[in-house]
């Protein structure tokens, strides 16, 4: 199919916009029952590949990739997480997920699942076009719907039965649906995350999450080499102002506990990313479908960004190939149903992990005392440990794709 990238008009039966892991994975999933996909992407793939993301997977987007035949580097290179562990009032709790529920997470870096996915996708010559940004999409109401894009210095254009965005928060997709039709919910908070990658062997088993008066933080990994940790800060932070010194004594103060020792190593990478939560419905419209950031975006608290695009891209999958093969829409005709209706679930969480974690600047003695009370219940209380670890390792997928 490689030859298609010499056309610059042409017709598929699915269009993807984003070479993510959302649209790489519906990518695949598609070829793997033999229907023709062509994925724009804007970025090159260095850029793609390289993009450093979450690393926490439900047991959902772990079997998801396993099943979908590319979990082998997934299965000799991650670990397992029995739990997390919460920093309380200067004191670590562990809440063990494998007692408590028999399923843990797994850590395995975004960008890794990214790679896997674009290699196989090379490897069975399926079209991929990078540095082709896409700039409409029109006639969604159409049976064929057009999507415009820039490649290699052209304007170009194609036709598909069916549009799939999964270009991201800022991408064209969700702006190409009528502003009658869309419903938006946005809450942008006030604070972001300075975020560190470090050459550095874990502090602890398991993720840790504080709660402090200086602020929330977070100490996680990407492997048993490589720590990814976080201080909650000002959406406006100048990174010039973060030695590698300060950022290690504020993670140490924020984290700390007695007896406990945070390690430290070479900072390789520093970044400060906004948080908001924010959901759009319906997720389709006509022939285009939604999938991912494209419709929602949750702050990283719950670590449920990218497992939640697998679970709509289960959903999409099963639905096109039922679609495409049987001709049979009922999946996809409910499509947004479905996928919104855990993704609130996994919005609430998110907010409420937010919310619980972090310090406002708008708080008051009394928000501050029911995050505490939170707290105090969620370390002392069995089944508040266990609907926290439901949540915290994933709500069922619906309608996989059978392989």
């Amino acid at each position: 199919m490689r030859n298609v990238q010499q056309r610059f008009k042409m017709h598929v039966p699915v269009a993807i916009i984003g070479a993510g892991p959302s649209g790489s994975l519906l990518a695949w999933m598609l070829r793997r029952k033999g229907i023709e996909s062509i994925v724009i992407e804007a970025r090159s793939r260095e850029y793609v590949e390289g993009r450093i993301r979450a690393g926490v997977l439900e047991q959902g987007t772990v079997d998801t990739l396993i099943a979908a035949g590319v979990g082998d580097r997934l299965k000799k290179e991650s670990l397992h997480h029995r739990g997390v562990c919460i920093g309380f009032k200067n004191e670590h709790y562990i809440l063990d997920f494998d007692k408590l529920i028999g399923r843990g997470v797994t850590v395995y870096g975004q960008q890794e699942i990214t790679k896997d996915l674009l290699s196989a996708l090379d490897r069975e010559n399926h079209n991929v076009l990078y540095e082709a940004p896409a700039t409409m999409v029109e006639d969604l109401e159409s049976e064929t719907p057009t999507l415009r894009y820039t490649y290699e210095g052209k304007e170009c254009e194609l036709t598909a039965d069916f549009i799939i965005g999964c270009d991201g928060f800022r991408g064209v997709s969700r702006q190409s649906i009528p502003a009658s039709v869309l419903k938006t919910h946005d809450l942008v908070y006030p604070f972001g995350w300075l975020g560190i990658l470090a050459n550095v062997k874990p502090s602890k088993e398991v993720a840790l999450f504080s709660h402090n008066d200086r602020g929330f933080a977070l100490l996680s990994m990407r492997s048993e080499s490589v720590g990814r940790l976080y201080l909650q800060c000002r959406n406006d932070e100048n990174l010039d102002e973060w030695r590698d010194d300060r950022i290690w004594d504020e993670l140490d103060a924020r984290l700390g506990a007695p007896g406990w020792t945070l390690e430290r190593g070479e900072i390789t990478q520093k970044d400060v990313t906004p948080l908001r939560s924010f959901f759009s419905e319906p997720m389709q419209h006509g022939r285009l479908f939604l999938a991912g950031d494209a419709a929602h975006i949750v702050p990283p608290t719950g670590a449920k960004g990218l497992n939640s695009a697998v679970a709509d891209i289960n959903v999409l999958a099963a639905a096109l190939i039922n679609r495409i093969q049987n001709d049979d829409e009922t999946l996809l005709r409910d499509y947004s149903d479905i996928a919104l209706s855990r993704n609130w679930q996994v919005q609430r969480f998110s907010w409420s992990n937010t919310a619980m974690y972090h310090i406002f600047p708008e708080s008051n003695s009394f928000t501050r005392r029911m995050q505490d009370a939170q707290l105090e219940y969620l370390v002392s209380d069995e089944t508040a440990q266990i609907l926290y670890a439901q949540n915290h390792t994933g709500l069922p997928f619906a309608h996989k794709p059978e392989f």
